[in-house]
Formats: C-alpha cells, sequence, structure tokens
C-alpha cells in the first residue's frame, strides 16, 4: 500500500508515553501511518497546517488549551474526524461525552502503559479506520431531541414488549436522539453501544438528564420494567432473562464477539430467545458486522426488526451488513427510528 492511500493519523497528547504507546500500537497496520505527534493544541494546530491528517486522536486534558476547546475550533475551522482517548473517571467521561456531542467521532480509554499495545493495536487502529470512513456533522447541524417535557405518554403497551438498541461508532448521539423521542412509558429498552468502561455510567446519567424515560448502566439482575432504559456496562455483555415477575438482565464477562464486550450479537440473541415476537429492535450507526447475526436471530421468530438509512448514519456499516442478509424489516431515517419502534411495541400480544 502506498503512503497516499495510507490513513494519515496526527496524535495529539500531553504525555509522550502515551503518545509513543499509540505510535507502537499503529506502527504495525498497513493502512495506517502516524504522520505526527503533539504536545499541546497549539503545536496541533501548525502540525494540521503542514501535515494534513485524515484522522486526529486527541487528549481532553492538556496545557494552554483543553481538548474540548480545541476540537470545537477544529469542528468550525477545520473539520475532520476526531477520535478523543481520555482517561478513566467521571469527570473525564463527561468531558468525553460533550465532545461526542460537539462532533468527536469516538471515545477511546487512554492506555496505561507498555503492556496495553497489544489490547490497543486493533481497538485503536479499527477506531481509526471508522472514523476515516465517517460522515462528518458539526454539532450544530446534528438532530434536534426532544425534551421531556413535550413528550405525552403513548396508550399502555403490551408489559412482554421489549426494545433492543445495538449501536457502535457514532451511536452515543443516536440512541440520544431515540431515547429522547420515547415517552416515560415506553417499552423497556435494553441497548448495547460499543463503549469503553466507566464511560458508559455517565452516558447513562447524561441520558437520564435528557430523556423522558429512567436510563441507567445495568446492573446484574435488574429488573427490565416499561419507562426504563437499561445500557450495557462497557467491558461487560448483556443478556435478557426471563425471571418469575417479568424481564431482567444479566451482566457477564467472557470473550470479544466480533471483537466487542458488550456485543450487540450477544444482546439480541437473548432477546431473540427470551422476548421473540415480543420484541422490536434497531441497528443503529456503526463499523463492522456485530449485531447483524443477533438482528436475524430476531426477525426468524417475528421481531420487528429496524436499520438506520445510510444518510443518517455516521458510519453505514452494520445496518448495511444487516439489510444485506435480509435481516431488516425497515430501513428508516434516525429522525423516524423512535415512532417505528414505538408502532413495532404496539403489536407485540398482549
Amino acid at each position: 500500500m502506498t503512503s497516499q492511500s495510507r490513513i494519515r493519523v496526527l496524535i495529539v497528547d500531553d504525555s509522550a508515553i502515551v503518545r509513543k504507546v499509540l505510535t507502537d500500537a499503529l506502527s504495525g497496520e498497513p493502512d495506517i501511518e502516524v504522520v505526527g505527534t503533539a504536545p499541546d493544541p497549539y503545536v496541533a494546530r501548525d502540525k494540521i497546517l503542514a501535515l494534513k491528517p485524515d484522522v486526529l486522536t486527541l487528549d481532553l486534558e492538556m496545557p494552554r488549551m483543553d481538548g474540548l476547546t480545541f476540537l470545537k475550533k477544529v469542528m468550525h475551522y477545520q473539520p475532520m474526524p476526531v477520535i478523543v482517548i481520555s482517561s478513566l473517571g467521571v469527570a473525564s467521561s463527561q468531558a468525553a461525552l460533550q465532545a461526542l456531542e460537539a462532533g468527536a467521532i469516538d471515545v477511546l480509554a487512554k492506555p496505561g502503559g507498555p503492556q496495553s499495545v497489544g489490547e490497543l493495536r486493533h481497538t485503536v487502529a479499527a477506531k481509526i479506520r471508522a472514523a476515516r470512513a465517517a460522515r462528518l456533522r458539526k454539532s450544530e447541524h446534528a438532530p434536534q431531541v426532544s425534551r421531556p417535557s413535550v413528550l405525552k405518554c403513548s396508550p399502555p403497551f403490551a408489559s412482554s414488549a421489549v426494545i433492543a438498541i445495538g449501536a457502535s461508532t457514532g451511536g452515543t448521539e443516536a440512541i440520544r436522539h431515540v431515547l429522547a423521542g420515547l415517552p416515560e412509558n415506553a417499552p423497556g429498552v435494553v441497548i448495547a453501544q460499543h463503549i469503553p468502561a466507566v464511560f458508559s455510567h455517565s452516558f447513562a446519567n447524561r441520558l437520564n438528564e435528557l430523556c423522558a424515560m429512567q436510563v441507567r448502566e445495568a446492573q446484574d439482575g435488574d429488573k427490565l420494567e416499561p419507562g426504563v432504559a437499561l445500557i450495557a456496562p462497557g467491558g461487560f455483555h448483556m443478556l435478557l432473562r426471563r425471571g418469575s415477575s417479568g424481564y431482567r438482565v444479566e451482566i457477564k464477562d467472557g470473550p470479544l464477539v466480533c471483537f466487542q464486550r458488550p456485543a450487540v450479537d450477544v444482546l439480541f440473541h437473548s432477546v431473540a430467545e427470551v422476548a421473540g415476537s415480543n420484541a422490536t429492535a434497531a441497528i443503529l450507526t456503526g463499523m463492522g458486522s456485530d449485531g447483524v447475526h443477533g438482528m436475524l436471530a430476531l426477525k426468524k421468530v417475528g421481531a420487528r426488526t429496524i436499520a438506520q438509512d445510510e444518510e443518517s448514519c455516521v458510519v453505514f456499516g452494520m445496518p448495511k451488513e444487516a439489510i444485506k442478509v435480509g435481516a431488516v424489516d425497515h430501513v428508516l431515517p434516525l429522525t423516524a427510528i423512535a415512532d417505528a419502534l414505538l408502532a413495532g411495541s404496539r403489536q407485540c400480544s398482549r
């Protein structure tokens, strides 16, 4: 592969160790080239102009100018795909979510040291490839979400109804839009979003502030009830189970599925097994094929299946693959998916 066809990456981080770890993690990828590094946004600004990278990796806690401020300037003056690489912590997680709202493509936990190189190699490279293929949107052009105060309750849904959602790259904002369009009495929702550990807790808390439903990071044994949305914790798989008094979720460790944990396929297969035709599922923006086999299993048991359309996706990977294998009933823009999930849920048996 020629240097001209490689994905050109600029790494921006004030830690020399992190810059080296990320550079080493990407050094063996034939289609990716680290064209430079920068210790702060001011150096990064000059290198962006000189090197013209395709993708930027960005720390949020840096001297002279914080990464979130710099991201907003980049998205305004020189829009490009940005992957946020942030330390683990509540404050950093909240800043990372603000970065996603401001136009960042994805978020990744900062590596802990040299031993992380092997673990990082696939993850970082995959996110960079997804970012390069992403459809950029400035934050001011993002779909506007409904506020909980203006959402009216729908007629009661069958207690057996379940909504399942899976997403990856660009999914945090897509999920925010879908959940904000659901009323407080919507059927219980289970969500698998590819997101690092710790960040999922802040993500759920943020959604809980914006949505009429109760949204929280799932814990093992949590009951799934109408008006509740449970998000799989980063680093763990989530499965739907049937308990003595209704649905509950199981949180478990286990091998990566489609290089992911949580994996959409794991969740969707469990929903197909437990809820069957009482389920309505949506596969949203994301790179790769996670969720495709689970979506096909849902369709085979009579569940309603929805895919986000290419135009509204940040990355039309997972939906495209699900459509290709015939696992999808309806292909819809992001703005129509909340209503479609509710319409599908009304078809459940009572």
